[in-house]
């Protein structure tokens, strides 16, 4: 008895000494020791012990010591199966130990696709309530949570590194890094660095969110194109965080406080949402080459205490294409240390809120200190408070006799923008108050005003609190008058509309002498009438060929634009042998365009009638119909959607416009893709064709050089081609995924549509502003150069790539004198000019 009681105690104290057995554990981060036994973590003094909603994860623990414990970890997505939805109060919280933990394995060759019908590729989804990841050091560049694939590279679609679903998802000392165009250093233990998977910077994600109150403090964000750091979240703080980012990068919801950011390009949001972005007490340095703007596509920002540096004194703006009811706000912003103002010139869309009471919304001082107002910002209706400063606001108030919470921050008039006619219509414009996060605010006092000078054109009848503003149109001019409506609330908020307010329209006129068309004279045939009407002549008229003098199966090839009548039509070798054929509706500047009137040639068009050089075509489409046209036809164009599949559409739109650029080509007109793909081809009138050299202008929309979307996306110069056999050659211009400030130039040979290379590809960054490209054949040696015609642009870029190529190959000659675009870039290029000559 007395043997098996002593037997049983000594088991007993192996068990205890094994219990409290210490595992040999070091953290990666000296600075910041962790003691590991098994069941606790031991940081900074504070004992945690493990359970359901507090896991340990260290990528250094063996499968073997892991498996003794089911709340410790070696990988995120391991720990991500076995989550427990959090509270605010208790969050599922993941104790991360510093190291690299690749979400998405950077090695496997595999194809990241969208799954389940998704449109993007995740490296990983968590569907979890307020889920918490706590990096166990101070320094944010010990933890970080990777991946290294984006748009084309390693991905079909924009990859993203995390997707959460759950309220109050929350990080801290963590680095979210996508390294496919970034090298990852890890100074800690350096054979995990990893070099960027390519230099061409493609749209690389980081994190989707969909819940509220997400919080993310000292934890930095890495990649470059379309960085996306929760966003999807409605309202979101980033506190003390680092972002570096090129466009449509950051969240439009954020509040931004102590946080820096490295802007690599100029459009850092793609746009704001709502009552948009808030950057308090931020340090940012541009990298861009130009202008730095913040949207690409609007959306309201608040800009306070935050310091701009750059190489030089670049330009600071909202947006490159800036509507007129922006209205934005700035305190105490500089550039190279000195004060700055954003947008400076368009100075109406920048609230200086120096002096404003507005200013109390953001930042206040109370005791001698700077109170940066998060409270006010964030609160919502459910008093959310993450930096803990709402008795410190209250108490202020209390003090200082002033209102420090419930503050609006955005003032919005429906709708932004509107067109009125006098005597006919009446508008109703209706203000809302919003407080940041979209939560509405009833009761303020809201003034309207316009200009002394567009009262006569426009009179404003607001209702009693201002909430809603009657207009009445009264514009004696002839033309359409645009009048800026202002309306402001008794804190200095302000919100804008443009109104387009239209003279009372009068009947359109009808023809005192009706159309006829003049005898051919020096090559042109000319269009006659008159109109009985005093105002500005604005006949709208078209020229057609058809094929008889009753004008059948009239195909439209010349139109008027900007309200300019086209009275005359210059003849070329393609209109000979049809009758020539104008639609002239009547219409003056203050009316509608009226029933119209059509006059045929008696006669079909002569090489005799002809004085234009025939070897020859030119033309900037200033007055070309843009209409689809499908058929393939000698001496006409073919405006055509790309895919086989469009073409059979009902609903089918124009495929090609003539109209405006922006970004790019901001401040020209030209021919443009209506969509993302567009066919434009040429089929000169038959005979045979020997030597034909082709130049044309065009200008991309993107403006780093890289020309369009996302890699392999192109456009195709055609020459010597075939429209019914799809036959020829071409120059194509192609981005990939080598350089993401430049394209690839190759020749190649079409039979029967299929394209084959004819030449080694040369990398250039010729394709931006206004690029010059000619096309030559000469017997059988095909020739293509390409420049950018800009001379602030025709630099080497930092890797060696010149501004200009020079390409050549033998070809089989053929007779075809055709040529055209086959344009499937994504991002438009504008079409501004093409010059064909023939032998």
């Amino acid at each position: 008895m007395r043997k098996i009681f002593f037997s049983t105690l000594l088991l007993l104290l192996c068990l205890l000494s094994k219990a409290q057995e210490k595992i040999p554990y070091h953290s990666l981060d000296p600075n910041n020791p962790i003691e590991f036994n098994g069941k606790t973590i031991i940081y900074k003094g504070k004992t945690i012990l493990l359970g359901p909603k507090a896991f340990f994860i260290d990528r250094q623990l063996s499968n073997t010591q892991i498996a003794k414990n089911p709340y410790v970890f070696n990988s995120i997505n391991e720990a991500s199966k076995h989550l427990t939805d959090g509270t605010e109060t208790a969050p599922m919280t993941l104790y991360i130990a510093p190291n690299v933990y690749w979400i998405d394995n950077p090695d496997d060759p595999e194809i990241r696709k969208p799954q389940d019908n998704g449109n993007l590729p995740y490296g990983l989804i968590i569907k979890c309530e307020w889920l918490r990841f706590y990096g166990l050091t101070d320094n944010p560049e010990n933890v970080v949570l990777a991946a290294n694939r984006g748009q084309t590279i390693g991905a079909v679609g924009n990859f993203t590194l995390f997707k959460f679903s759950g309220q109050g998802t929350s990080s801290e000392n963590i680095t979210f890094g996508n390294y496919c165009n970034v090298d990852l250093n890890y100074t800690l233990k350096p054979e995990l660095n990893r070099v960027k998977r390519a230099s061409a910077i493609v749209q690389a994600q980081l994190i989707h969110c969909d819940g509220d109150k997400i919080v993310a403090r000292n934890t930095r964000f890495i990649s470059r194109l379309n960085l996306c750091p929760f966003v999807g979240g409605k309202r979101v703080l980033f506190d003390r965080c680092h972002f570096e980012s090129t466009d449509d990068a950051l969240c439009g919801t954020a509040v931004y406080l102590n946080c820096t950011l490295d802007f690599y390009s100029s459009k850092p949001f793609y746009s704001t949402k709502g009552t948009g972005a808030v950057f308090l007490n931020c340090d940012i340095k541009s990298y861009t080459n130009g202008n730095q703007f913040f949207t690409k596509a609007n959306g309201q920002l608040a800009i306070i205490d935050t310091r701009f540096s750059a190489a030089n004194n670049i330009y600071l703006g909202w947006n490159d294409n800036l509507p007129k009811e922006t209205r934005n706000y700035q305190y105490q912003v500089s550039l190279n240390n000195k004060a700055v103002l954003i947008e400076k010139n368009n100075p109406a869309s920048t609230i200086d809120m120096s002096n404003l009471s507005i200013l109390n919304a953001y930042r206040f001082n109370y005791n001698g200190k700077t109170i940066y107002n998060t409270y006010n910002l964030l609160a919502g209706n459910d008093d959310w408070d993450p930096m803990q400063i709402r008795n410190t606001v209250l108490a202020a108030e209390k003090e200082q006799h002033q209102k420090y919470s419930l503050l609006p921050t955005q003032l919005l008039i429906s709708p932004s923008q509107i067109s009125i006619e006098t005597n006919k219509d009446k508008a109703l414009l209706k203000a809302t108050v919003n407080r940041f996060g979209n939560y509405e605010l009833k009761g303020e006092k809201i003034t309207w005003s316009i200009d002394a000078k567009n009262k006569t054109i426009l009179s404003l009848k607001p209702n009693e609190d201002g909430s809603e503003c009657e207009l009445i149109p009264h514009n004696p001019n002839d033309e359409i008058s645009s009048v800026i409506i202002t309306a402001k609330t008794t804190s200095d908020l302000e919100a804008a509309s443009v109104v387009y307010v239209a003279p009372q329209k009068l009947d359109s006129p009808i023809f005192i002498r009706t159309p006829q068309l003049f005898k051919i004279n020096q090559g042109t045939i000319k269009s006659d009438y008159l109109i009985d009407s005093s105002f500005k002549d604005q006949t709208q008229i078209s020229w057609y060929r058809c094929t008889d003098n009753k004008g059948s199966h009239p195909i439209e090839i010349a139109v008027s634009r900007n309200n300019i009548p086209l009275i005359e039509y210059p003849l070329t070798i393609a209109d000979v042998n049809y009758y020539i054929m104008a639609s002239v509706a009547p219409k003056h500047i203050r009316s509608d365009a009226g029933k119209a009137f059509t006059v045929v040639s008696k006669k079909p068009i002569t090489i005799k009638d002809i004085v234009s050089n025939k070897n020859l075509l030119s033309t900037n489409f200033k007055n070309s119909s843009t209409k689809n046209q499908f058929e393939i036809i000698p001496g006409f164009w073919t405006f055509q959607p790309f895919e086989q599949e469009e073409k059979n559409n009902v609903t089918l739109k124009d495929a090609w416009y003539y109209g405006e650029g922006i970004d790019g080509a901001a401040n020209q007109v030209g021919l443009l893709p209506t969509g993302r793909s567009a066919s434009l081809l040429y089929t000169p009138i038959e005979k045979k064709y020997t030597n034909m050299k082709l130049n044309l202008s065009v200008t991309p929309f993107k403006t780093a050089g890289q020309g369009f979307s996302v890699a392999h996306l192109y456009m195709d110069v055609l020459i010597k081609y075939d429209a019914k056999t799809g036959s020829g050659y071409s120059l194509r211009f192609i981005r990939t995924t080598k350089y993401h400030d430049a394209v690839d130039c190759i020749l190649l040979e079409y039979k029967n549509g299929i394209p084959t290379e004819i030449s080694t590809p040369i990398t250039t960054n010729c394709f931006k502003g206004t690029c010059a490209i000619s096309i030559e054949v000469i017997a059988n040696q095909l020739i293509a150069k390409a420049a950018n015609a800009d001379s602030n642009t025709n630099t080497v870029n930092s890797d060696g790539v010149p501004p200009e190529i020079f390409l050549k190959a033998t070809i089989n000659p053929n007779n075809w004198g055709g040529f055209g675009i086959l344009y499937n870039g994504g991002s438009p290029t504008m079409i501004n000019e093409i010059n064909v000559e023939w032998e």
